[in-house]
């Protein structure tokens, strides 16, 4: 536990000084490059944000492994992984709406044990140790009390593949009218937390990495929450898919989520 609680101190410490570099250059980007397609974005800015975190990590733990979003996978010697979205909400930070933050999940042996997201906006530093609760900043967090999805305030994300796009867009349409409201505001990191913290009371997005959840969904975990798959069944960070509440609403969003799918292979 020791161990643990050093790395999520280095993890704090890298993803503060990334998210400081990524505000001073903010409005000072000098190359986007479409990875995937036009809406799948990268800037020098995401590369320099990621080697911050390489450097902390190589000087304190070399034998630690790293997947990370830009530079790939680099295997180590010990069973820690480091999983690492140095820009999470990159086409937000292009066009300067501060809605963006950096997420360091660890893994042992595959398993999440640690995980930090910083939003350097809003100088907030979300933080779980596996069993140890979750923190933003110091204080500890803990999921809404909303039971009912009509009176809940839901966030989800949209695919960069049209196809899975699509999909998304059915099943906000769904939830759109069963909840309150919904938002969707590109960082999957921060909707994860924002629902650890009780800001949000559910979640859902398909077509994710899994540096995206990484550490978030480790947090909201902690805090209380309930992560699966879109049909409830068991989730795993490398899923491209995620259904996150409160706990409260979360049989009613899946009961909706698979109303929806069986309703398209329907027609």
């Amino acid at each position: 536990m020791n161990e643990l609680f050093k790395i999520k101190k280095i993890a704090s410490i890298a993803a503060k000084e990334a998210g400081s570099y990524a505000i001073e250059k903010l409005g000072h980007i000098t190359e986007i490059i479409r990875k995937r397609g036009h809406n799948d974005l990268v800037t020098d800015v995401d590369k320099s944000c990621e080697n911050i975190v390489i450097k902390h990590i190589k000087n304190n733990f070399p034998n630690h492994s790293i997947l990370a979003e830009e530079s790939g996978k680099s295997t180590g010697k010990e069973n820690f992984t480091w999983v690492i979205d140095p820009i999470d909400g990159t086409t937000n930070y292009a066009h300067g709406f501060p809605f963006f933050c950096t997420s360091i999940g660890i893994l042992y042996d595959g398993n999440q044990v640690a995980g930090v997201v910083y939003d350097p906006n809003r100088k907030e530093l979300f933080s779980a140790i596996k069993g140890n609760g979750a923190f933003l900043n110091s204080k500890k967090i803990n999921v809404s009390s909303i039971s009912d999805i009509k009176n809940s305030l839901l966030a989800t994300g949209f695919a960069y593949d049209a196809t899975k796009a699509k999909k998304g867009l059915d099943d906000f349409a769904v939830l759109l009218t069963s909840a309150q409201a919904v938002r969707r505001a590109g960082a999957a990191a921060i909707d994860l937390c924002y629902v650890a913290c009780g800001r949000f009371d559910g979640f859902w997005e398909i077509g994710l990495a899994p540096w995206d959840t990484a550490a978030a969904s480790l947090i909201l975990e902690e805090a209380g929450g309930k992560i699966t798959i879109l049909n409830g069944k068991k989730f795993d960070i490398f899923d491209k898919e995620i259904l996150a509440t409160n706990g409260k609403i979360h049989n009613q969003m899946t009961v909706i989520l698979k109303k929806t799918r069986a309703d398209e292979n329907n027609n």
